[in-house]
């Protein structure tokens, strides 16, 4: 096994299309992806004093994080305006060995920053909204 590039790690947004095609989001530098989940304890006293969980159940999400140099592609213009909207979209992410997951999700923040004689850089948050899946 081999270590896949950071920078094949790529955020993609629809189009919205019928079928979707997803443009990059262009200027990345950092990308970060998080899946999480709630349990659900079922112990009791059968348990023999371990902790016992109840398999697929409570609520899992996925929480993308990004950050980069802002370009001004309509892909950004995109994230800008559901960021400002509260629009949830579809999204994608893509990574080196050519897995792809695809769902809906929400901008929770997008931050833009910028230095005097510098570029102007951005970050952002996105929040799932549904299932996250294979593609």
């Amino acid at each position: 096994m081999t270590a896949q590039k950071g920078s094949a790690f790529l955020l993609k947004i629809s189009d919205g299309a019928t079928p979707a095609v997803y443009r990059t989001v262009a200027g990345l530098r950092t990308t970060q992806l998080s899946i999480t989940g709630d349990t659900v304890v079922i112990t009791s006293k059968e348990s023999g004093g371990w902790r016992e969980l109840l398999s697929g159940a409570g609520v899992r999400s996925v929480s993308v994080s990004a950050a980069g140099i802002f370009l001004g592609s309509a892909a950004e213009a995109q994230v800008r305006a559901n960021a400002m909207s509260g629009t949830i979209d579809d999204y994608e992410l893509s990574f080196e060995g050519g897995e792809k997951l695809q769902g809906k999700f929400l901008v929770q923040r997008l931050d833009y920053a910028g230095d005097f004689n510098g570029e102007r850089n951005y970050t952002l948050a996105l929040e799932s909204s549904g299932p996250v899946t294979p593609a």
